[in-house]
């Protein structure tokens, strides 16, 4: 098959991605609240790059669900609405379900020694005094690792997609108030790390949907509270 010059090379697109982490890294630090409007151009100043590497970069982020477009409104960081919210973690369980029972049938005891050695250090960083970000880093390794030994590509495709929305949730939920995280956060770990280990289907389905309906709950009452 014969190409088209006209088809032209492949750009690199660099800088947007860079722009795009840049500005996922602020979103998370709490520099930019849900809301929040983004403009290109002071993001460009502030990034030292041109507004068209900011304008791909906020594409990427819209597609990874941090952002929302409207010809009103601009570009804004997502809203943390009771709407939002429901909707978020409604469509986290279904896949969480699927993809603790289809890794609960796959994994081996490499699989399953990774999983209990993310809750260990769970373990030793909430009885270290970490704060929120840290624990939520080994949590959301926790469901990548689950993800990944489902061994199911278009699965893992969807919890990419809702990863980063799913994380900026989980960091609200903490910061308006961590007792109830940290209380939380072992015991379940270790509870579906045991599941998986015993390959208990049935159980399992059960668990991994109330895992994330308690923290739906949790986030709505915190919200709710301020």
């Amino acid at each position: 098959m014969t190409l088209p010059k006209s088809l032209g090379k492949a750009q690199r697109r660099g800088l947007a991605e860079e722009a795009a982490d840049r500005i996922r890294e602020a979103i998370f630090a709490g520099l930019f609240a849900p809301g929040a409007a983004l403009r290109e151009v002071e993001l460009a100043e502030a990034l030292d790059v041109s507004r068209g590497s900011v304008r791909e970069g906020l594409a990427l982020l819209e597609r990874e669900g941090l952002l929302q477009s409207a010809w009103h409104r601009g570009t804004r960081v997502i809203e943390l609405t009771v709407t939002d919210i429901d909707e978020v973690y409604s469509v986290r369980a279904a896949l969480e379900r699927l993809a603790t029972c289809t890794a609960a049938e796959h994994a081996g005891a490499e699989v399953h020694d990774r999983l209990d050695r993310i809750v260990d250090a769970m373990a030793t960083q909430a009885n270290a005094g970490a704060d929120g970000p840290t624990l939520l880093a080994l949590d959301i390794d926790f469901h990548d690792q689950i993800y990944v030994a489902a061994g199911n590509r278009r699965l893992l495709d969807a919890w990419q997609a809702l990863r980063s929305q799913v994380y900026l949730f989980q960091l609200s939920r903490i910061r308006l108030g961590d007792e109830d995280y940290r209380s939380r956060l072992v015991t379940e770990h270790r509870q579906i790390a045991t599941m998986v280990r015993q390959r208990d289907v049935t159980e399992l389905a059960k668990i991994a949907e109330d895992h994330v309906h308690s923290a739906k709950r949790a986030l709505i009452a915190r919200l709710a509270e301020r």
